[in-house]
């Protein structure tokens, strides 16, 4: 029988741009690796100051629209306290505040639980670093 906790990490680059990034599908091969067909707990953690995880729907718009909003909510300019890297920078480090650094999601049978139009996410507004980690870990 697998292990009843088990962790991989993800290396990602999201470039120098804004990004959501959809990462079901490395999830989904995660589980379909480590959780044998059992009901258990994915949790989804990115250890960094400055970036977050979202479920949400992607390929629609929302993705873009996330990151409009969070233009909106966190306007890149001189009005942060934080002020090393790129101008703005600042915001990036409160964005975890908003879209939190994990998610803990619903795995039955082996597979994970989301609903028809949900994915899961990176959501990262830091220019400054394109190179990211995704811890995955199964409990089950």
């Amino acid at each position: 029988m697998p292990d009843t906790f088990t962790t991989r990490v993800l290396d990602l680059s999201t470039g120098s741009s804004e990004s959501v990034t959809d990462i079901t599908d490395a999830c989904a091969s995660f589980l379909n690796d480590v959780a044998g067909g059992r009901d258990g707990l994915l949790n989804v953690f990115v250890p960094h100051a400055t970036a977050g995880v979202a479920v949400i729907e992607t390929g629609s718009g929302s993705d873009d629209d996330l990151l409009a909003i969070l233009h909106q909510l966190l306007p890149a300019d001189e009005r942060w306290q934080h002020r090393h890297g790129s101008p703005g920078h600042g915001r990036d480090h409160v964005l975890p505040a908003i879209v939190a650094p994990h998610a803990t999601l619903p795995v039955l049978a082996g597979r994970l639980e989301l609903g028809t139009w949900q994915s899961v996410c990176l959501v990262d507004t830091n220019k400054d670093n394109p190179r990211r980690q995704v811890r995955l870990s199964f409990l089950g």
